[in-house]
């Protein structure tokens, strides 16, 4: 197949119709025409639907751009790479991370990062889901505690630890039972019924009885300083408020949560990618997750 043809076809694609794209081009629109018939008819399908005043992509069509996109673009980058001998980062950089980390921490970070690679343009999702990498076409994700994955590579930049908090005027309850002590509880959508906070490597316990939830822990962090119940919450998250005297600490649970900056090991790892990682990963020199 002629990645040129290919790459024709994108730029139709893109600019919405031939004209467009010979102007955005500077080719005639019969030569992106007969490249794109030529690519038609190496593949022995349809990619646009002639005859209409608006540019229809076929099935086909829509199926090739979303698997070829990424690829494209990567060799894009590596042909001016090698043709300008660059070895500095550019292009966009397309990022996936969890809405608190976006919430608290990424504005700033990209910023910083841009300051240093200013040819870098900073593209970031914020979704509390595993994105695709290769099919959603990102060149970097941010997961908290991520599965394994054969697919993915990368390193582990920072930790965080989840601390039961309340308001210091929230009577924490008593009793020498040695039961899980039931507890007004703000939730995220998470959590389960029945669901056991463990303190202290499991010295103390307390049974959450929801009384609010919320999608988003700063949302819980709120309810929690006005009062409202008792949660569990991230270090990094309310460390100012405990020093402030907002927040009143509990206990710790035993379980450490790791952030990690990942990318795929079958995409040419770009200088972008290895520029991100690294510089995040000197962002927290102390190993610890911090806003």
């Amino acid at each position: 197949m002629d990645l040129n043809a290919l790459k024709d076809f994108h730029l139709i694609a893109d600019a919405g119709g031939f004209g467009a794209a010979s102007r955005a081009s500077g080719r005639p629109k019969a030569t992106l025409s007969r490249r794109l018939a030529d690519l038609e008819e190496a593949l022995g399908v349809r990619l646009i639907e002639r005859g209409s005043r608006q540019l229809e992509i076929t099935e086909a069509g829509k199926l090739l751009l979303a698997r070829t996109v990424g690829p494209m673009r990567d060799i894009s980058e590596a042909v001016v790479m090698t043709q300008e001998g660059a070895t500095s980062p550019r292009g966009c950089l397309r990022i996936a991370a969890p809405q608190l980390f976006s919430q608290v921490a990424l504005g700033q970070l990209a910023a910083r990062f841009r300051a240093r690679y200013p040819d870098v343009q900073i593209e970031a999702v914020a979704e509390d889901r595993l994105s695709n990498l290769v099919a959603e076409h990102f060149d970097v994700a941010i997961r908290i505690n991520p599965p394994t994955d054969s697919t993915l590579v990368g390193r582990c930049f920072a930790r965080d630890k989840l601390m039961l908090v309340a308001a210091p005027g929230f009577e924490m309850p008593l009793s020498n039972s040695g039961s899980p002590l039931p507890v007004a509880a703000i939730v995220m959508p998470s959590h389960r019924e029945g669901e056991i906070w463990s303190l202290d490597n499991g010295r103390r316990c307390f049974l959450p009885q929801p009384v609010a939830q919320f999608s988003s822990l700063l949302s819980v962090r709120d309810a929690v300083i006005a009062g409202a119940g008792a949660a569990m919450l991230p270090q990094s998250i309310i460390s100012s408020l405990l020093d402030k005297g907002a927040l009143t600490a509990w206990g710790e649970a035993g379980s450490t949560t790791e952030l990690w900056v990942l990318h795929t090991s079958r995409r040419l790892q770009s200088p972008k990618v290895r520029a991100f990682v690294a510089f995040i990963c000197e962002q927290y020199p102390g190993g610890w997750f911090t806003t």
